[in-house]
């Protein structure tokens, strides 16, 4: 049902097909593959401690009907400069050149709240009326700042109301994101 598609260094290099996309992005460590491992029940996606092991456009394909993007993440991985510019521009173009993208997740850990790269995300989906959600990860974990920002639709227009919360290790709020994703 849930089939590895491969992955991909350049926008250019994926596979072009009819099935709509959902695509998840967040600073290294936020939990990205680990989130996607739980909606979809299997551990698919590769997980590590260490940030910034996800390095390509990885594709999932559920059912034959439905792709799930794991993308790198930014902002906390030991990489270079220049290579962190390579992974920012890659994203830009999937996101500006992808017309299967039905929704963009941003992650955001509620331990910490928004930073700096996931509001410069945020703008620039405003900025490109690119539709994203934003899905707090680990909220079974203390948050460790106070005073963190709050989101709101007003400010960001190009976002979502509906502020997600979940947790891939205690396996809550997963069952709203299935069923927007699709997923059984």
């Amino acid at each position: 049902m849930i089939k590895f598609v491969g992955s991909f260094d350049t926008v250019a290099s994926l596979p072009n097909t009819q099935f709509s996309e959902y695509a998840f992005v967040g600073r290294s460590n936020v939990g990205k593959s680990s989130l996607i491992n739980a909606i979809l029940g299997e551990k698919v996606a590769r997980t590590s401690n260490t940030p910034g092991r996800t390095q390509s456009l990885n594709l999932f394909n559920y059912a034959d009907k439905t792709m799930i993007v794991d993308l790198p993440g930014y902002g906390f991985a030991r990489v270079s400069k220049v290579e962190a510019m390579r992974w920012l521009n890659r994203l830009e173009e999937y996101l500006l050149n992808r017309s299967q993208l039905r929704r963009l997740f941003v992650l955001i850990d509620s331990r910490i709240g928004p930073k700096d790269s996931d509001l410069d995300l945020m703008d620039f989906c405003d900025k490109n009326g690119i539709c994203y959600q934003i899905v707090y990860t680990k909220k079974d974990k203390k948050v460790r700042k106070n005073n963190q920002e709050t989101l709101s639709h007003e400010n960001h227009p190009a976002m979502i109301e509906n502020i997600l919360e979940t947790s891939a290790e205690k396996k809550f709020g997963l069952q709203e994101l299935r069923d927007i994703i699709g997923v059984k």
